[in-house]
């Protein structure tokens, strides 16, 4: 699969609307290429706590890919793979550090997975795959759309985890979206007392299972159209 990315990105690119066809749906970093699952099961408790993930993930691969980008003719082979961490590891210290002072109670709750998106390997991936062989400008729309595609399905594993193990969704939104947001959350059920497994990591792993299933159902319907 990386062999083929590789060929991909170094032939035509395409459209934008390619992109992110390509990654929310066709080699979509987490239920494809099945990368970076660990942040992906672990925060994936709440909506919110997925939702701040998501924006760190979105930012920090789209910095990454354009300084990558934007460096690749200065950087020789044999440091190319040390260059990209330091470099996503400055961008995400960045991100860690405005969370903290900005989303504190958010970035509290979402604990140590911030600065471990350092070892994400979607992102180190996008580097060496297409932001280190093409400009600056079609990097960050990449960038935007693997961010996109791993953030779609944070979020769904995170809505429905939560919709399942507490019978909310957005509770705690005032974290993330200031007091004003302190009325978002939706309650379906007050006599409803939750499903324990859905938010235990055991939970996460059936969820993500089923994902996995109905997208692998819907491809299998379309070819077989």
């Amino acid at each position: 699969m990386i062999d083929q990315q590789i060929d991909s990105a170094t032939s035509k690119r395409p459209s934008p609307e390619k992109f992110f066809h390509s990654q929310l749906w066709q080699d979509n970093p987490a239920l494809v290429q099945m990368l970076g699952l660990c942040p992906l099961l672990a925060v994936s408790n709440t909506l919110v706590n997925s939702i701040g993930l998501a924006f760190a993930t979105i930012i920090t691969v789209t910095l990454s890919n354009a300084l990558v980008s934007a460096s690749r003719h200065f950087l020789i082979r044999e440091i190319r793979i040390p260059a990209y961490v330091l470099i996503i590891a400055g961008i995400v210290t960045i991100t860690d550090l405005m969370m903290q002072a900005f989303f504190h109670e958010i970035h509290l709750s979402l604990g140590i997975f911030i600065p471990l998106i350092i070892t994400n390997c979607a992102i180190i991936a996008r580097a060496e795959i297409f932001a280190s062989r093409n400009p600056v400008l079609p990097s960050v729309v990449d960038g935007i759309a693997t961010g996109a595609g791993f953030a779609a399905v944070l979020c769904i594993l995170g809505g429905l985890r939560e919709l399942i193990g507490s019978g909310t969704l957005l509770s705690g939104a005032e974290l993330l979206f200031g007091p004003h947001a302190a009325g978002w959350t939706l309650d379906f059920g007050a006599n409803y007392s939750g499903l324990l497994l859905a938010i235990l990591p055991p939970g996460a792993f059936i969820i993500l299972g089923l994902l996995l299933a109905v997208k692998n159902l819907i491809d299998q319907s379309q070819a077989n159209r």
